[in-house]
């Protein structure tokens, strides 16, 4: 017997740690995810099944073997199939109902505002060497008063920031300015990361190369990184309470078994974020 789809049934279970109103509140929300590749396939998922009911979602590239070790879409299956149409496809599996709106050119100047109409939150998830795109969304969505929040995989766990509207901005924080493409990189992972306690396991540092961008990564990473992503997703469209906002920022790593709560001031700008920056560019340049 073929059951037809019913939104409360389907999302059940979530009452309890929301209440039926809140739910009713997620499905009317509109979330924004630049990227589905590694952290944006799974935030969708997460999201998707938290009953979020909007979404505007982009990507311009297909899956391939190298994504098979942390990408939620990536398979046999879906081998050279378009990012954007295998999960757009996954979600609507999940909720028939979803009203989506799909950018399969990626993000761009052009239609950057058009990605970011109607959205109440985004949800960073570019590839780690998009800055320059990514410096343009967190910048219009600074102007336009969106939430923003990125998680990044480091290691086997996660770090993640959220800049919320009329307090510090991805650009303060973050302070690229006059510095090198490798340095920008660096100061984003330093940024993300001030501890950069995930360097105490990497066996191999010559997997670390941003000239050539190549980083290593796991699936731990990525799906503690969705489940803390999403957590404050839900917190902020819910207005439950206050989040870590820069230039605070919470790092958790399973493989270390450690939480950091970190605390910048002036971002990268912080006398310990100028030690750190000068301290894992001089481990990386040894091997060079």
């Amino acid at each position: 017997m073929h059951k037809q789809f019913n939104y409360d049934e389907a999302f059940s279970r979530n009452i309890g740690w929301v209440t039926h109103t809140e739910q009713l509140q997620l499905k009317n929300k509109r979330v924004a995810i630049g990227g589905l590749g590694g952290v944006g396939g799974s935030h969708l998922i997460v999201l998707a099944r938290l009953g979020i009911g909007k979404f505007n979602i982009s990507d311009l590239d297909e899956f391939d073997l190298p994504n098979f070790n942390r990408q939620y879409g990536a398979s046999m299956s879906t081998m050279d199939k378009p990012k954007l149409d295998v999960m757009k496809n996954i979600i609507l599996d999940i909720n028939p109902e979803l009203e989506i709106n799909h950018f399969d050119e990626g993000i761009n100047l052009d239609n950057l505002d058009a990605f970011l109409k109607d959205v109440d939150i985004y949800v960073d998830s570019l590839d780690i060497f998009a800055l320059e795109i990514r410096r343009a969304v967190f910048a219009r969505c600074y102007e336009l008063g969106i939430p923003t929040i990125t998680a990044a995989p480091m290691g086997m766990g996660t770090a993640f920031l959220v800049f919320m509207p009329g307090k510090m901005s991805f650009e303060d924080y973050f302070c690229f300015d006059g510095f090198s493409f490798e340095d920008q990189i660096l100061k984003f992972v330093i940024g993300l990361s001030p501890t950069v306690q995930q360097r105490k396991y990497l066996v191999d540092r010559s997997s670390v190369n941003f000239l050539k961008k190549k980083v290593p990564s796991t699936s731990m990473g990525i799906e503690i990184a969705a489940g803390v992503a999403c957590s404050n997703v839900l917190k902020i469209l819910l207005k439950r309470g206050p989040v870590i906002e820069a230039p605070w920022g919470l790092h958790f790593d399973a493989y270390r078994n450690k939480l950091n709560k970190t605390w910048r001031p002036f971002g990268n700008k912080n006398p310990m974020q100028l030690f750190m920056f000068w301290y894992v560019k001089r481990l990386l340049a040894e091997n060079d």
